[in-house]
């Protein structure tokens, strides 16, 4: 059963038009104020667009940002973009290759120079490094190499300087490219301004270029190469007899076998000569440093060069910087603080690469 609640009565009778009078007065007053605000802000805006109050309140020009103010002739300019940072290496005309070496030589150097130049640059720089370990069988895994060079269109790499780290040897090692003034041909020294290269007493070719292949190189390759012009005196290395001349000329070219007179009876064969006296044959003598002929680019050879190999009787292979007396020549004292120079240039262009390979 629902309790009695109490009640409070009706709600009073009111008038409508009271309410009604007040609700449009409103809405009115309110319309109004909109109105009125729009042509306010629409009188001040051109006002606000060419004008800002100063402390005084006075309206004077807005000068455009410092950074990006208008140029006399009105033309707006973009800000300018920040200048990119200056690769020292690439300014120089050169490449820089930076590798910690984990298999092939080869390998390491396309990771790092790419496929397009990195199987001539291996070729390259095993030329420097045959001269501090045999190649491959003492480079080891974790071996690093810095390599500064310059690409040259359907030619071999330029190579101008190289720093070896050698776990075999527990040290660092480094050759630079230098022509003395006035020489006709440059080379690599190391930085005590000694050349790079051994070289041999009664050598078959008084100067050269560069040895390009040695025995201890990984090429099986059964002689020494030296880069020469066309036309160098090849000499006789030791007092002998020859043996034969222009075998096998495909691959030989023209060539000549001396056989060492007494002694261990050793053989000398040259390669890929230029020409050989029409007068010179089987039992012709020679003495140590008489000319036999002269370096060539004949049979099958790519660049101009000789061929040295030695032999024992019975056909061995003998490695000509084991059978020589070897030397190392040194930069002329006035060529020094060029050298130096050149050295100082190129050791920082080593580390200063902004690629940071």
């Amino acid at each position: 059963m629902r309790p009695n609640l109490p009640t409070l009565g009706a709600p009073p009778k009111r008038s409508p038009i009271g309410p009604v009078v007040a609700v449009s007065l409103i809405l009115g007053g309110a319309a109004g104020g909109v109105w009125w605000w729009k042509q306010r802000m629409a009188a001040a805006a051109p006002q606000e667009a060419t004008a800002t109050p100063t402390a005084e309140g006075e309206g004077t020009a807005a000068p455009p940002p410092a950074d990006t103010a208008a140029p006399a002739n009105g033309t707006a300019q973009a800000p300018a973009a920040a200048a990119a940072p200056v690769d020292p290496v690439k300014a120089a005309g050169l490449e820089h290759a930076s590798m910690r070496i984990e298999g092939p030589l080869e390998t390491a150097l396309i990771r790092s120079a790419g496929g397009d130049v990195g199987p001539a640059l291996a070729q390259v720089v095993t030329r420097t490094l045959v001269w501090w370990v045999e190649v491959p069988g003492e480079i080891l895994r974790g071996d690093t190499l810095d390599v500064l060079y310059q690409r040259r269109t359907n030619e071999e790499p330029l190579v101008h300087a190289v720093r070896f780290t050698s776990a075999k040897l527990g040290k660092t090692m480094s050759a630079f490219r230098f022509q003395p003034e006035g020489e006709s041909t440059p080379r690599y020294y190391l930085p005590t301004g000694d050349e790079l290269e051994l070289r041999l007493e009664k050598s078959p070719v008084d100067d050269y270029e560069q040895v390009t292949s040695l025995l201890r190189d990984g090429r099986r390759h059964k002689g020494v190469d030296f880069r020469t012009p066309v036309g160098t005196p090849v000499k006789a290395p030791f007092s002998g007899v020859v043996k034969r001349k222009n075998w096998n000329w495909s691959s030989n070219g023209n060539c000549l076998e001396l056989v060492e007179s007494g002694g261990r009876g050793r053989r000398a064969l040259f390669l890929h000569l230029d020409e050989v006296d029409k007068d010179i044959r089987p039992g012709t003598r020679f003495n140590v440093g008489q000319v036999v002929g002269r370096s060539g680019n004949t049979g099958r050879s790519f660049a101009p060069h000789l061929h040295y190999q030695l032999m024992t009787q019975d056909d061995q292979v003998l490695d000509p910087f084991d059978q020589h007396k070897t030397y190392r020549r040194s930069l002329a004292a006035r060529y020094k603080t060029a050298f130096d120079d050149e050295v100082r240039r190129l050791e920082g262009l080593l580390g200063t690469s902004v690629a940071g390979k």
